[in-house]
């Protein structure tokens, strides 16, 4: 991999923890992942007795840049209009830590990462992940940080698949989860998407058996494929027929070629240049493989419910009426599964034609839906004094 591409991916641009390989991590596998290297950022101050702490659990193409200019893009954080200053997640009364996931590639141990057993980038020999390992990981963080309960969890796609994660295996240490546009599993249309784009990768003949890296090159061309079939599962047809329709792209006529005619096809092309400039191919491989393996119900007896068992955590469920990667019907699993258990769950479907992708963009009934939930649960927690109980 050429250096100029990733530089985040052996010295990032923000905080990192490092355990050592006496202290490794176990896998759902079966294996031992030492030492482990976890990339993350914080923002406000944590309180006296640590209870305003919020984990922000990102997508799978994000990372810990959550809500600061991005070191390799130099563009705004990717859920910079939810969390700061003011905002939803407002940063003046929580303490907001958004860690970059295991096999990430913005300085979270990937594999990218090195070897420590041969000085050179995992590339394959990477072990294969979970989104469980992923937050046990986090947990690893979290007790870094001396964090005993976190006041909430929030995370939209594969971030929730990671606060449903949260809730079930670290019961008591959840006050709150906000788990949005998101599934208990993962479909056979979702595995398929995915399948798509890592066979776009491996088909590339610069990803070389994923050991670009000592070659100097990347597969930039099958990631960008990846990312731009990806893309149009993020997007809803209303949304694409609005902005695109048919369209030409710089010019007043057909061109008769397999050049970008359309406004859409020139739109997609970006979309994958652009991806592969900050993040690593083998990365992406992993991490659908981690969202693939994702089932809730099936690691809990093929009860969706079990999952959640015993739960004191309070939950706001939140679905977009446009999105068909993660519909609605998925969210009303997980608050049927919350409700078989007497959890304390509230569920907001958004009327939106942005798709799957709303989540991340100006959506004001979502983000007062966040700051309503927050700000009414820190209020009974005494977290904002000034604020009565509800």
């Amino acid at each position: 991999m050429a250096d100029h591409r990733l530089p985040e991916v052996h010295s990032p641009s923000s905080q990192i923890i490092v355990f050592p390989e006496e202290a490794p991590l176990r896998l759902e596998s079966g294996q031992l992942l030492g030492p482990l290297s976890i990339a993350y950022q914080t923002y406000g101050t944590l309180n006296a007795d640590k209870s305003n702490a919020i984990l922000i659990c990102h997508a799978l193409t994000g990372d810990q840049h959550v809500a600061n200019v991005h070191p390799v893009t130099g563009k705004p954080g990717w859920w910079d209009l939810l969390v700061g200053p003011g905002k939803p997640v407002d940063t003046n009364h929580f303490f907001v830590v958004c860690p970059n996931i295991l096999g990430g590639c913005m300085g979270s141990t990937g594999p990218a990462s090195l070897n420590p057993k041969t000085g050179k980038p995992y590339g394959l020999d990477f072990p294969v992940i979970t989104i469980g390992d992923i937050v046990d990981a986090q947990v690893r963080l979290v007790d870094h940080l001396g964090i005993g309960e976190l006041f909430s969890v929030i995370g939209g796609s594969m971030g929730g698949m990671q606060v449903l994660e949260w809730a079930a295996r670290q019961k008591g240490r959840v006050a709150t989860a906000i788990p949005i546009a998101t599934a208990p599993w993962h479909t056979a249309q979702n595995i398929a998407f995915h399948e798509v784009g890592r066979q776009a990768v491996m088909a590339d003949p610069d990803w070389r058996g994923g050991n670009y890296y000592e070659h100097g090159v990347v597969p930039k061309n099958g990631l960008s494929v990846a990312r731009m079939a990806a893309h149009i599962t993020y997007l809803s047809e209303k949304a694409l027929q609005g902005k695109f329709g048919r369209n030409l792209q710089d010019r007043a006529a057909r061109s008769f070629s397999f050049d970008a005619d359309f406004k859409i096809e020139s739109y997609l092309r970006h979309q994958g240049s652009t991806f592969v400039d900050r993040f690593d191919a083998n990365s992406y491989l992993y991490i659908t493989r981690a969202m693939d393996y994702f089932d809730l119900e099936g690691a809990n007896g093929g009860k969706l419910a079990n999952a959640f068992a015993g739960t004191n955590t309070q939950f706001c469920v939140v679905s977009f009426t446009s999105d068909w990667l993660y519909p609605t019907r998925d969210s009303k699993a997980i608050v049927k599964a919350l409700n078989a258990v007497a959890a304390n769950v509230s569920f907001v479907e958004i009327e939106s034609d942005k798709g799957h992708d709303a989540f991340l963009l100006e959506e004001p009934e979502f983000h007062a839906t966040v700051r309503g939930f927050l700000t009414a649960a820190a209020g009974k927690r005494g977290l904002l004094p000034h604020v009565e109980a509800i």
